[in-house]
């Protein structure tokens, strides 16, 4: 699965200050070293979206829950022409289940597709 340079050097200094937990978890509970609850992530990203998005933005649905994320950076590869037998593997997806989620991020390629049909035929 592609990873951005700049988040990839985030996550090697955080792993190089911190570790993981006993369990291989990234992050770990601050009382008891455990996992991490689902409530304490949901308050963490909404303190970030509050300071880091402009009001307009936080008050939007973009990036409402982490999960966002996940379906952001699928959409992305999608659009980004990625196969999409590539993205369900990178995702954890079947092909159906990918092509029933994600069939909306595949609309608006018309001319693209038919561009990349011509060349295939030796069209310019």
């Amino acid at each position: 699965m592609p990873c951005p340079r700049q988040l990839t050097a985030l996550l090697h200094e955080h792993l190089r200050r911190f570790g993981t937990a006993p369990d291989g978890s990234l992050f770990r509970g601050a009382r008891d070293g455990g996992r991490v609850g689902s409530s304490v992530y949901g308050r963490v990203w909404a303190t970030a979206r509050e300071r880091d998005f402009t009001a307009e933005v936080a008050a939007g649905p973009l990036g409402k829950r982490p999960y966002d994320l996940r379906h952001a950076a699928v959409s992305t590869w999608l659009n980004g022409g990625v196969e999409p037998t590539r993205v369900a593997k990178w995702a954890g997806h079947s092909l159906s289940v990918l092509l029933r989620v994600y069939a909306k991020c595949l609309d608006g390629g018309k001319q693209a597709a038919r561009d990349r049909v011509t060349r295939a035929l030796g069209g310019e």
